[in-house]
């Protein structure tokens, strides 16, 4: 998994560090946010939520990387970063997750995929097991 899941592409949202936006945000791109979002992320590729990033709703993505807060749940189809310093008040389900030291996580996980064929549930790997 990377740190850097945000490109820069014609089809990117930024949500900068002195921006607020209330409301629902769909968005079939990249998404990077530094200020606040106060409603819920909705079909992004893949959301970054940067170290002054707060977002209060629900994320569904392919992937997330998150350096700030977030205050919802959190749906990834591919993987889940949490960076030192973050902090999650939420429930988060997804394939693949990485947990840094230092990073603040409340909330419930599931991992693996659902419906028929599930495969069985991965535990969560830690930063030392990661750079194995």
């Amino acid at each position: 998994m990377s740190k850097a899941l945000f490109e820069t592409k014609n089809n990117d949202t930024i949500v900068g560090n002195e921006a607020y936006f209330k409301g629902t945000l769909t968005t079939k791109g990249s998404v990077l946010v530094d200020g606040r979002v106060e409603g819920s992320i909705f079909e992004a590729k893949a959301v970054n939520i940067g170290k002054n990033g707060k977002v209060t709703g629900d994320i569904n993505c392919e992937s997330c990387c998150i350096s700030g807060e977030v205050h919802g749940n959190i749906t990834a189809l591919e993987s889940v970063e949490l960076l030192t310093g973050c902090r999650i008040d939420g429930d988060i389900k997804t394939k693949r997750m990485l947990m840094e030291e230092g990073s603040l996580f409340n909330g419930h996980c599931s991992m693996g995929q659902t419906g028929s064929g599930a495969a069985a549930v991965k535990p969560v790997q830690t930063v030392e097991e990661s750079n194995k």
